[in-house]
């Protein structure tokens, strides 16, 4: 559960909010509006992915080759951010530590991108993507519910059903 506490400035008003997270990590509201920022750009790369996965299938006439050629560009991207970011290499100790599922997640990206490439130009922009969402959004509240593969356990109750509801009923209206 996370809890939030209210730092006041010197006059006793309340200046920012210190949320503690699932993970017991602090954060300020500027640190909070940041990492925001940073999953709604995200987010929206996602929607531009689609996009332009769709349209190389269209010029390629290939689901398949556009799928391949979206994963070499990611791949190179990765192998760039990893260099840049001075990680370090990966030892035989640090692979032998994972467990086998973890490597399936690149399997899982791969069902998005050609379900995004074969699903966008018949369901249009918007009705994938709250389909998608609305799919994260029930996983997500079964990892949480279930606490596997290290996800903090928070149980299923009514708002978080009902907020679920309330994806099904956008998609409903996106699609109307």
């Amino acid at each position: 559960m996370s809890e939030s506490r209210i730092v006041p400035d010197r006059h006793g008003r309340p200046l920012l909010a210190i949320k503690r997270d699932s993970w017991g990590i602090s954060m300020g509201i500027l640190e909070f509006l940041t990492l925001a920022a940073f999953a709604i750009v995200a987010g929206a790369s996602i929607v531009f992915q689609a996009a332009v996965n769709a349209d190389l299938r269209a010029a390629l006439n290939s689901a398949s080759w556009a799928a391949f050629i979206s994963y070499v560009g990611g791949a190179i991207a990765m192998a760039v951010y990893v260099f840049i970011s001075g990680s370090s290499w990966l030892t035989g100790a640090d692979i032998a530590k994972t467990s086998w599922l973890s490597w399936f997640g690149g399997l899982f990206g791969a069902v998005y991108v050609v379900a995004a490439i074969l699903l966008l130009p018949r369901l249009g922009a918007a009705t994938l993507l709250a389909l998608f969402v609305t799919g994260q959004m029930l996983m997500s509240v079964a990892l949480d519910h279930y606490g596997i593969l290290g996800v903090p356990q928070h149980s299923i109750d009514l708002p978080r059903l009902a907020g679920c509801a309330l994806l099904v009923l956008g998609v409903v209206l996106i699609r109307a």
